[in-house]
């Protein structure tokens, strides 16, 4: 078993004793009690998977929150002087700000501020942080819905450079050495993919229809050097004005299955899913009513690594909060446990003068075929107040996008031999040595947009 597939027992769950240390922040005591329990050669194969997953998630919690509550309320105050503790204790308790205890005291997320400047416009105004105002001129979005209204379609040749580069003081000279990028994948959205330019030039290109497709590289260095590919393609947005049509129970029951650990029919999501759909029998209507659950009553906040994450879709719909992938995951698990086909797709957005990771969902109604849910960006237009965008996303994507990921929690063609940094997507790359893994700290890695055309 690949280390990366013990995160399919994941949910199985700790025993109380390790669970409450884990809960506590006593990660070196519950690290010493997995170990113990590790060492039982009776123990069953599943709970040494989760066990094993466990451990190293549980290693990893402490760097994701650094920060102690003094600590964060200093790095706010150095944007907002007067900024209250009072305001802060009020921002934990709405949600507003993720947090973790570590040894017994409360410690937040590594990027509490910026989920606060660009999920809290009043916030973001006081720490002198430029939010778009909704009466601005229209984006691009707004652009792009209209002219796919009035054409039907809309088609862009996008090419992108993507780099993965070792940091020096992690880089010995003699190292092994296996580095994976994200490429686009063929699927409905994208078509005449070139892979124009890959640096080495012996990199193994996985084929298209790779439910992960990359670009690896395996080398022993002498010297440090980028890995570095470009690549353009095709991508075509359809419209369909999903939101308001109705639709048939379909033949297709592929993507209606449970994948543990996230994609789980827990007893809260069924019950979930039995609420929203009171009533229901169109498929359509059943998954738009996941849709707007999702938007009109999350809010969006950075995440930690999905790495140390536990039941992400369960999670979600009891918290209320998330980011992009969180809020696909959750709409793919309600559809999903509602009978609905629904799958993942991600990469990246990329926009003219923009390029960044992005999530979201596909799901299958007839007559229509595959549809596509943003349930992120509809949570954008709320906060915007842009009701038109919020449906838009329901059923439709812009152009803007690079898929290269049609699977979650899928391997590699060429599998990684140690734990990836995320074990369920990727969208910027994995390095490994020989004999460990390279977390995010220790290589650089970018994608930029060199062109983006009309066709």
């Amino acid at each position: 078993m690949n280390v990366n597939d013990t995160f399919q027992s994941l949910n199985i769950g700790l025993p109380d004793d390790i669970l409450r240390r884990k809960l506590h922040g006593d990660f070196a005591g519950a690290i010493r009690l997995i170990d113990l329990r590790l060492k039982d050669e009776a123990l069953p194969k599943a709970m040494r998977a989760c066990l094993t997953a466990q451990r190293e998630i549980i290693r990893r919690l402490p760097e994701q929150f650094p920060y102690s509550r003094e600590e964060a309320i200093a790095i706010i105050r150095n944007h907002i002087p007067d900024f209250g503790e009072e305001t802060f204790d009020a921002y934990v308790d709405q949600r507003k700000i993720r947090w973790a205890y570590v040894d017994g005291q409360l410690h937040v997320v590594d990027d509490f501020f910026e989920t606060l400047c660009k999920a809290d416009p009043a916030f973001a105004v006081r720490a002198g942080v430029k939010k778009p105002s909704a009466t601005q001129e229209p984006d691009l979005t707004l652009i792009t819905m209209e002219q796919m209204r009035q054409r039907g379609s809309l088609t862009r040749r996008i090419r992108i450079r993507a780099t993965l580069h070792i940091r020096d003081e992690h880089f010995t000279p003699g190292m092994f050495v296996r580095a994976h990028l994200p490429i686009p994948a063929a699927c409905q959205q994208q078509r005449d993919i070139r892979i124009e330019a890959v640096f080495p030039a012996n990199g193994r290109i996985a084929p298209e229809d790779a439910p992960q497709r990359t670009v690896c590289w395996e080398e022993t260095m002498t010297e440090n050097h980028e890995f570095s590919v470009e690549y353009s393609y095709l991508h075509t947005a359809v419209f369909t004005d999903a939101y308001h049509l109705s639709g048939q129970p379909g033949s297709l029951t592929d993507f209606t299955q449970e994948e543990p650990p996230h994609i789980v029919f827990t007893p809260y999501i069924r019950a979930l899913c039995a609420e929203l759909t009171e009533g229901l029998e169109d498929p359509m209507a059943k998954a738009r009513a996941f849709y707007d659950f999702i938007t009109r009553n999350m809010k969006y906040t950075f995440m930690p690594a999905y790495f140390v994450l536990d039941s992400i879709a369960d999670s979600c719909a009891k918290n209320y909060t998330g980011d992009c992938g969180v809020f696909a995951l959750l709409f793919i698990t309600l559809c999903r446990c509602a009978g609905i086909p629904a799958q993942w797709q991600s990469g990246l957005t990329a926009e003219p003068d923009f390029c960044g990771c992005h999530d979201w969902a596909r799901f299958y109604v007839e007559p229509y075929g595959w549809l596509f849910a943003d349930p992120s960006y509809g949570i954008a237009a709320v906060r915007n107040g842009r009701e038109a965008q919020r449906e838009f996303y329901f059923g439709n994507l812009d152009p803007y996008r690079m898929v290269a990921n049609s699977r979650f929690q899928a391997d590699f063609t060429v599998p990684k031999a140690h734990w990836r940094n995320d074990p369920y997507d990727n969208q910027t790359g994995e390095m490994e040595t020989l004999d460990r893994p390279l977390d995010s700290g220790a290589f650089d890695r970018t994608h930029d947009i060199l062109s983006c055309e009309e066709v």
